[in-house]
């Protein structure tokens, strides 16, 4: 048995995951970050405390706990070294902490890693030895593999999809402060700005009826599904700018699978297909034709299952 605990900006996820991958406990608390790390590093030791009393299971069958954080990890000495979306995780030694309370190998990794663990363990990369794994919501992650074996580069900062270029002096500007990555051309924010955008040219469209009251991904999404043209066509753009990305990393890397998940990839294939369309017209045939777009099977149970496979 092994804990893995999927830390959000809102909530963090903690279950118990056996060797098989199934999930044996699983429980959520607020982060409240606004409280500070300490705050959260205590609440995340008594959840701790409370999945080993609720599950009844002993100390001892526990043989590793795993974390998994959004931003800069330094996976090797266990530290945090930057959460941007959880305000005060900067260079927190969580293993460490954790290691002293509990006597407990621990292991901290980025999120995305931790999911891209979990997929090719137990979900859509069973077999695989060479994909990636993205992640669509606020912004753009990935994991990456290669003949087996997740990359973390050379300052554990492999993976950072979403700040590929796609235009060379100009574009949208993104959260890094940079113009022109990825992530501001194709993530949720940027499925909004375009929704925004169309109304304020006079469009009609279903989503600006259904929103209540702010337009969001999944409105924008299930007013496509529901045969709105013009959020169909919103999410043709993006699928078209997360192909163009993703044929980069296709030349790049060759993988056999590109997986995706999050928020905004529950669209479906309104947005699977121009993706597949744009990968195969923007990327070399050999490579192209070799690597299958196939949905995130795990959900949101990715990261904690991902993060319990840490200390393998």
């Amino acid at each position: 048995m092994r804990i893995g605990i999927d830390v959000g900006g809102t909530n963090i996820k903690i279950a118990l995951v056996n060797n098989e991958g199934n999930i044996v406990y699983s429980n959520s608390i607020p982060t409240r970050a606004e409280m500070g790390y300490e705050y959260t590093v205590n609440s995340m030791k008594q959840a701790i405390a409370d999945l080993l009393k609720e599950s009844k299971v002993p100390q001892s069958e526990i043989k590793g706990i795993g974390f998994g954080f959004p931003g800069q990890i330094d996976y090797q000495k266990g530290i945090v070294r930057h959460a941007p979306n959880i305000p005060g995780w900067v260079n927190v030694p969580i293993a460490e902490i954790m290691e002293k309370e509990y006597g407990i190998p621990t292991k901290v990794d980025n999120d995305v890693r931790c999911a891209t663990l979990g997929e090719l363990n137990f979900g859509a990369g069973i077999g695989c030895q060479n994909l990636v794994c993205i992640t669509v919501g606020t912004g753009i992650g990935s994991g990456l593999v290669a003949n087996g074996q997740l990359i973390r580069g050379a300052s554990n900062a492999a993976g950072e999809i979403g700040h590929i270029k796609l235009s060379m002096h100009d574009g949208p500007l993104c959260g890094c402060g940079d113009r022109g990555c990825f992530e501001a051309f194709a993530s949720g924010p940027s499925i909004v700005a375009l929704a925004e955008q169309y109304i304020q040219g006079g469009k009609s469209t279903k989503y600006r009826e259904m929103a209540n009251p702010d337009i969001t991904p999944y409105i924008v999404s299930e007013a496509a599904k529901q045969g709105d043209p013009v959020a169909a066509k919103i999410f043709n753009i993006i699928g078209e700018y997360i192909g163009f990305g993703l044929a980069s990393v296709v030349n790049l890397l060759n993988p056999e699978k590109i997986i995706i998940g999050g928020g905004v990839a529950d669209a479906g294939d309104i947005l699977f297909n121009p993706i597949r369309e744009t990968i195969l017209k923007r990327t070399l045939p050999i490579s192209g034709s070799a690597v299958e777009i196939v949905p995130a099977q795990l959900g949101n149970t990715a990261g904690v299952i991902g993060a319990s496979l840490l200390t393998l």
